[in-house]
């Protein structure tokens, strides 16, 4: 029999966690996000500590990280595949852009252009956001988003002062603790 190989397409995607052990959530999430053979692991950018872009004031910070994957699956399959992740991470929707114990975003898939509200792409608010397009730049620094490398729409981009790097230590309550980078 002669079966042609599904044809993968790549796709970014980005994470994010303010609740709970946020870099265990995170890592996690990356091997749930790529356990299916449907989607390939190509790249993973360092963790980025961040303080909440939008929503309710008084939020704790956010870890935020972005990979690159390849995948066979459709854009609407990779979407219900992240959310089924976030789900399995007990992400609750009750508040737009509140709290969460993970959040899954796709960026980008492909080249593809799609006004869709279920599934925007490139998602709409991307190019305004350093804490995706700042880790997307260091693991792919050709990356482009509306024509601009993601890199300068990073270094432009409002929150862009308010990142910080992640060196792996957790305090209490989402905090960073002695040794962290950035704290006090």
């Amino acid at each position: 029999m002669n079966v042609q190989p599904a044809a993968y397409t790549r796709a970014v995607i980005a994470l994010g966690s303010n609740l709970g052990a946020r870099n265990d959530t995170l890592s996690a999430a990356v091997a749930d996000l790529v356990d299916p053979p449907e989607v390939r692991l190509l790249a993973i950018s360092p963790i980025v500590q961040t303080k909440a872009v939008g929503g309710p004031a008084h939020q704790p910070d956010f870890l935020n990280m972005v990979i690159a994957v390849e995948t066979s699956l459709s854009p609407e399959e990779l979407l219900r595949h992240c959310h089924a992740v976030e789900q399995k991470h007990l992400r609750v929707r009750e508040v737009h852009w509140g709290p969460r114990t993970l959040d899954v975003d796709i960026i980008t898939y492909g080249d593809l252009v799609s006004s869709d509200p279920e599934l925007t792409l490139p998602h709409p608010r991307a190019a305004e956001r350093a804490f995706v397009l700042y880790p997307w730049s260091l693991i792919d620094p050709a990356a482009e988003l509306n024509g601009e490398r993601v890199g300068e729409l990073a270094a432009r981009a409002a929150d862009f002062p308010d990142l910080r790097p992640f060196d792996g230590f957790e305090g209490l309550n989402g905090v960073a603790g002695a040794g962290a980078v950035g704290a006090p």
